[in-house]
């Protein structure tokens, strides 16, 4: 993409957490400044989150009309209104490195978030809300299942939820499965990679907390799509967290703990030849990009970001090589689809939109702009409604098109494009389940 004053790439420097200076709160403000200054001069981003509103009323409403005039406490409001979808840094600052000025206001957010949490700043709910793995095993225990299920569904108990955890009432929040997709996941025998098979590529599958917890049948889906297009497969022998939500909370010492767990196993398969499919977006980006600037001397990080794919980039490169089945049966009529951002921020291209523009009887609307739930931030009490603001604008083109489905590769954010449409809103299913759909496949 062009940007005025900056036409080469984007890069991503290193981020420097183990220095003690990136803890320094004065440091931490005087960087502030200085980015602030220049958002305050530009804002181009007024228009992607509430962040940037925020920060430029404050400036207007100051004593200077400048940064000089906010007070530095008033910072956090704009620390704590980002959630990290990185879309300022990727598509519309013209100052990001390799530019003399240096800003990556994503990652200056995440320092601030970081000694928030080190200062011991952060609500039990935040810290809740970040550990899907401890939360979605416990959810997801047989008999407490549907207790907790029950509970997120009963009027009563989502208030008394709102005024203690400070989780609105009014978000529709998705629902745990006690068939988790891991201990449930039966790969079939004819796809399996074993010794001596002779197959054109082969894949290990990152389950994600959310597909293992919640949306099992994504997980389902892709399994079958591999077989049907006999591509030998596995599942990771061990994993957790990708650590992407603790990313989010800013702390950094756990997503080390996380990466920890999951590199060395990953990075044997990569080195084995699989490439690695997850099919939650943010994961993808989180062993693509941010554990490579958090740890760019590790160098099985680095080989496990070569080996990682979205599944439809996979798909799409099986397609170059003739690979692809394309024996499509059932027809999906007109399907809304909306790329999340941490999709857009990879820079791979729609390659989900060319999978589905190759279904006969297919009509793809794309929409490609914020949905506004972003991971645990639509869910909070004080941000509901400034998510369901932001969403408006993506539930109304969703909408436009009377479609036969709705469909995200963030299953969250299409659970909340869903909510925003409102009783009228089309069916909702994944892309995967879209493709599984179309092939014919049960």
């Amino acid at each position: 993409m062009t940007r005025e004053g900056n036409l080469e790439k984007p890069e991503r420097l290193p981020i420097e957490w183990k220095n003690p200076d990136f803890y320094n709160e004065a440091k931490l403000f005087n960087e502030m400044d200085r980015v602030f200054d220049i958002c305050h001069g530009c804002r181009r981003c007024v228009n992607l989150c509430t962040a940037f509103p925020r920060l430029f009323d404050l400036i207007d409403e100051g004593t200077t009309g400048e940064v000089d005039g906010v007070k530095k406490i008033k910072f956090w409001e704009v620390a704590d209104r980002c959630y990290l979808c990185d879309m300022c840094a990727m598509t519309k600052c013209p100052y990001v490195p390799p530019h003399p000025l240096n800003v990556d206001f994503p990652h200056l957010m995440l320092r601030a978030k970081a000694i928030k949490y080190k200062k011991g700043e952060t609500s039990v709910r935040d810290k809740l809300l970040s550990s899907t793995d401890l939360v979605g095993k416990l959810a997801s225990i047989p008999v407490v299942v549907e207790i907790v299920n029950a509970t997120l569904r009963t009027p009563v108990i989502r208030k008394l939820m709102s005024g203690t955890l400070s989780i609105h009432a009014e978000r529709e929040l998705p629902e745990y499965d006690s068939h988790r997709f891991r201990s449930n996941a039966m790969i079939d025998e004819s796809f399996m990679v074993k010794n001596g098979v002779n197959a054109p590529g082969k894949v290990a599958i990152y389950s994600t907390c959310y597909v293992n917890y919640n949306e099992p049948n994504i997980g389902h889906d892709l399994l079958k799509i591999l077989a049907h297009n006999e591509i030998p497969g596995r599942l990771v022998e061990k994993e957790a967290c990708c650590g992407m939500p603790k990313l989010e909370l800013g702390d950094l010492d756990a997503v080390e703990k996380l990466k920890n767990i999951n590199i060395p196993y990953l990075a044997k398969l990569a080195r084995e030849g699989y490439a690695i499919l997850t099919s939650v977006p943010s994961c993808t980006l989180m062993y693509k990009q941010e554990l490579p600037l958090l740890f760019p001397d590790d160098e099985d990080v680095l080989v496990v970001a070569e080996a990682m794919f979205d599944p439809f980039e996979y798909l799409i490169l099986r397609n170059r090589d003739g690979l692809l089945k394309t024996d499509f049966k059932q027809p999906l009529g007109n399907v809304s689809y909306h790329i999340p951002c941490h999709l857009r921020v990879q820079n791979i291209g729609q390659k989900t939109k060319e999978i589905l523009q190759m279904i006969p009887g297919t009509n793809v609307t794309v929409v490609e702009r914020c949905s506004g739930h972003d991971g645990t931030w639509g869910v909070k009490k004080e941000y509901f409604a400034d998510s369901m603001k932001i969403g408006r604008p993506v539930f109304e083109k969703m909408a436009a098109t009377e479609p036969d489905y709705i469909s995200s590769d963030c299953a969250i954010a299409g659970r909340h494009i869903q909510q925003g449409i409102g009783k009228n809103a089309a069916e909702k299913q994944h892309p995967l389940t879209l493709i599984r759909i179309a092939y014919g496949l049960e």
